[in-house]
């Protein structure tokens, strides 16, 4: 299929890899011109705006920070809803489910197009294998007839029903993912206080209740060399925010959630929102050292 993709970040890059690899014709634009032309090189075509990539592709998907990021390529100054052409776009990026039904509702008066929310769970390292997990929200029969296109990058497309699903959907993975995440960073803290080898935790743990995908992959990433940023911190602090007041709009009583949120907030107080999500663990070091100081 000839598909559009704009935002070509951590995430955008190996998603539109995987879709050249799959013998796609790929349309890409980017806010900043050198991913576009890293991509260039191995066969995407460049557009310089998101309505000139519209105007080539029906199907557009997007991989975006936030939600005024989507709006203003979505709805800007030649903006993918000035094309005529643009059939649906797939917002894989995470923002607030009230934003997405609002976005479908603006590019349906204004173009006729259908919106799939789309966000993505896996990582970087999961789009550059093609495992990511795709859950979807928005008419079931567009996420079908864009099942193969997603499966590019996707082992998983799961549709979870009208517009705004999905990014529900995101939103409890997040919520899962942070508690888990802290949990680990204080197992850690406390096995090292403990004088235990922390970085043996993933193996001692292999197998048991405690065993899962974030310790096998977070452990070693806490307690060792800092790594390069997959998803970075200050991406899961958005989330959480997000999560916090969906919460607090319906009235869902999430203490664990609101707990947790306060030790990622910290952590980018303390200037680590731009590192990788696994340096929540400094937090941890932080208050050891300040502890043994005084």
């Amino acid at each position: 299929m000839k598909i559009g993709f704009c935002g070509l970040g951590r995430m955008g890059v190996p998603m539109v890899r995987r879709l050249l690899q799959a013998g796609h014709q790929v349309h890409v634009w980017n806010r900043s011109p050198g991913p576009a032309q890293t991509l260039a090189a191995e066969g995407a075509i460049v557009c310089p705006t998101p309505q000139a990539l519209a105007d080539a592709c029906e199907y557009v998907a997007l991989c975006l920070f936030d939600a005024a990021a989507v709006e203003a390529v979505v709805f800007g100054q030649a903006g993918l809803a000035q094309s005529a052409h643009l059939a649906a776009i797939v917002d894989h990026s995470s923002i607030p489910p009230d934003a997405t039904r609002l976005f479908a509702q603006r590019l349906q008066a204004a173009s006729g197009a259908q919106w799939l929310d789309a966000p993505v769970s896996g990582g970087t390292g999961g789009a550059a294998a093609g495992t990511l997990a795709v859950m979807a929200g928005g008419p079931a029969q567009l996420c079908d007839h864009l099942r193969p296109v997603l499966s590019a990058y996707a082992q998983r497309v799961t549709h979870m029903g009208p517009v705004g699903a999905g990014q529900v959907s995101k939103l409890c993975n997040q919520a899962i993912v942070t508690t888990t995440l802290a949990a680990i960073a204080e197992a850690i803290a406390l096995a090292r206080e403990a004088g235990v080898d922390a970085s043996r935790l993933s193996e001692a743990l292999q197998g048991g209740w405690a065993d899962s995908t974030l310790l096998q992959i977070f452990v070693p990433r806490m307690t060792q060399s800092p790594p390069t940023p997959q998803a970075s911190l200050d991406t899961l602090v958005k989330d959480l925010n997000t999560v916090a007041a969906l919460a607090q709009a319906q009235g869902t009583a999430m203490p664990v959630v609101s707990a947790v949120g306060q030790a990622w907030r910290m952590a980018s107080r303390q200037g680590l929102g731009a590192a990788d999500a696994s340096q929540l663990i400094r937090l941890y070091d932080m208050q050891s050292n300040t502890g043994d100081s005084a």
